[in-house]
């Protein structure tokens, strides 16, 4: 069920894709014709080229600008990579004995590597200051 799924869902993308190629090819020949008889075969192809060399450059910063991550606000929680990283940044020797204890347990029970993994994804709350 979900095979078939993921091949109906494979074959409307590349319908879409195809679809969304053979529109560009008419498009780019009706600019084409547009610009043909003002500037000739040679100009329109000049033309064509151009605003082809537009549209490429304002989707790829589109697209550039669509793969930033978005901004934290200060009190929100930081994703996992985010604590790794961090750890690692602050204590670079206490990561790399923690990832030479965790690879040598991996190697010998796999099992435990699991549990190292939950704790440190589970995390701790910080320490509650100040009486309620």
């Amino acid at each position: 069920m979900i095979f078939r799924r993921l091949l109906f869902l494979l074959a409307g993308a590349t319908a879409l894709a195809v679809s969304a190629g053979v529109f560009v090819i008419a498009l780019a020949y009706g600019e084409f014709a547009l610009v043909k008889p003002y500037v000739g075969s040679a100009g329109a192809a000049g033309v064509l080229a151009a605003s082809t060399a537009v549209f490429i450059g304002i989707l790829g910063l589109l697209l550039a600008n669509a793969g930033k991550p978005p901004k934290r606000k200060p009190g929100e929680p930081q994703s996992v990579v985010d604590r790794v990283v961090n750890f690692v940044r602050e204590k670079p020797i206490t990561a790399l004995g923690g990832a030479i204890a965790a690879g040598i347990l991996a190697i010998r029970n796999p099992a435990y590597l699991g549990a190292v993994v939950r704790a440190f994804v589970e995390g701790r709350e910080a320490p509650r200051r100040g009486k309620k």
